[in-house]
């Protein structure tokens, strides 16, 4: 006989927890399930450990460069892969915990540790328990993509799960794959001592930004001794000894890289195929993403489905906000929408990278009269005091309402400067409100203004990024 509640909540990433809370604290009787560890991708192998050990790379690269400063290290700078290990365990022990003991306490909301499947498009089985609600949310994630790769199942490999894992350091890592994950990979491993090559199909890097991005990006990698090899073609893997060798047919370099460590960084998938879609009814993409509506609703009344599992863009921000547009519409009589929201999100190589809404590419696809104006790091006083000049800011703005369009921030603080912007365009308000505005001194975000007044029109010819 199924149990009753008013609401099931499927998985305990950045949407489901405080979902699950907030529907227990209108009075709702909820019961959310987890089949592995609390929080998700982003507390156990995303955002947080990543950037532990970001964080951790980034002191190897700045010990390095100590004498730039006027700072003298006497002896060698030396990275304990199992120190950083142990750091970013604890960093992520304390996140997962957290999650836990929060829902564990939640009046109102059981909690149940193990599979959940839809048997009906109301009833979900967790091991020998039948649960069943008119109101079900299903947060379960994603994971990496396996490319189908010749010779790969006679190897072993790594994935941003399984790379979590290492405590000792891999002599030469090929990572297959030039966007996001493959490119903080590549500077973090490099800057902790590995030989790193990363292998992209396409014919530049972040193929999603625009030219001058990726190719900003390039050279910072390559500047601090990673070997990227672009245009490669039919990829091939096969062992050689305790090693690998990737075959790569690219038209300069090599045929071949031997490395000792593989990690594939190509993508990832939703945790939807043993999730009983069809038992439920619900429509689906080919690759397992849950369809939903301007709401997160799916076709099937009372079933909603947020975070990486719906396909509306993966990102730990966009999951919450997920969130927060259901707990909008459902207990507060707010309709908010997933269309209201403007992309964002951050690269974090160093320096990272800040994007927000269009690109350059973008804009001239949509054939609107714009502005755009540039500005080199080396132009960034606070940039050039801290000694981290690569990169540049670019803006976009469309020359007939003054909104901002789009924006990118690749430099120092260029993840957190770009809010400026990103805040302006909620606003709809004209960039002139923060042209006009005093910034603190000094700053990188107190030259946005500057910018902003070096607006020109877009033309076809390619802006340039000069010193």
């Amino acid at each position: 006989m199924a149990q009753t509640y008013d609401a099931i909540v499927i998985g305990t990433g950045q949407a489901g927890p405080t979902l699950a809370a907030d529907l227990a604290g209108a009075g709702k009787r909820v019961a959310i399930v987890e089949r592995h560890r609390f929080g998700g991708t982003c507390v156990n192998v995303g955002c947080i450990p990543t950037k532990a050990l970001v964080a951790s790379a980034r002191a190897a690269h700045v010990a390095r460069r100590a004498a730039d400063y006027g700072v003298v290290i006497n002896g060698e700078v030396r990275v304990d892969m199992a120190r950083v290990r142990a750091r970013k365990d604890e960093i992520v022990r304390r996140s997962n915990e957290g999650v836990e003991r929060w829902l564990k306490g939640l009046d109102n909301c059981t909690v149940l540790e193990g599979h959940g499947r839809f048997e009906t498009p109301h009833q979900v089985r967790v091991g020998d328990q039948l649960l069943e609600a008119e109101q079900t949310f299903v947060n379960v994630g994603a994971r990496a993509y396996i490319p189908p790769l010749p010779g790969l199942d006679q190897v072993d490999y790594l994935t941003n799960s399984g790379i979590m894992r290492l405590d000792t350091l891999p002599d030469h890592l090929v990572i297959v794959g030039g966007g996001y994950i493959g490119l903080e990979f590549a500077q973090m491993y490099r800057r902790f001592g590995s030989q790193v090559t990363l292998i992209e199909m396409g014919n530049r890097l972040i193929r999603r930004e625009s030219e001058d991005v990726s190719l900003a990006v390039q050279e910072i990698l390559e500047a601090e001794g990673v070997t990227v090899r672009l245009n490669a073609e039919c990829l091939t893997v096969e062992p050689q000894g305790n090693r690998l060798e990737v075959g790569v047919a690219c038209a300069e370099g090599g045929p071949t890289v031997e490395g000792s460590h593989l990690l594939l960084a190509v993508g990832r998938r939703p945790n939807t195929d043993d999730l009983g879609l069809d038992a439920a009814g619900l429509d689906h993409s080919a690759r397992g993403h849950i369809q939903v509506d301007d709401a997160l609703q799916t076709n099937v009344p009372g079933v909603w489905a947020l975070g990486e599992c719906n396909g509306r863009v993966a990102f730990t921000h966009t999951a919450y906000n997920d969130y927060e547009i259901v707990a909008a519409n459902l207990l507060r009589g707010d309709p908010r929408r997933v269309t209201d929201r403007i992309d964002c999100y951050g690269l974090y190589i160093d320096p990272p990278l800040g994007r927000i809404g269009m690109t350059e590419a973008q804009v001239r696809a949509s054939g609107r009269p714009a502005l755009v104006a540039t500005r080199p790091m080396t132009r960034v006083g606070r940039a050039v005091e801290k000694g981290e000049t690569q990169g540049f800011m670019k803006v976009l703005v469309d020359a007939e309402t003054e909104q901002i369009l789009g924006a990118a921030i690749l430099g120092v603080g260029g993840d957190e400067v770009v809010h400026c912007l990103l805040d302006i365009m909620y606003a709809k308000a004209p960039y002139t409100v923060i042209q006009r505005a005093v910034h603190i001194h000094p700053t990188v975000s107190e030259l946005i203004p500057t910018l902003l007044g070096d607006l020109k029109p877009l033309t076809d010819a390619q802006i340039t990024v000069r010193s």
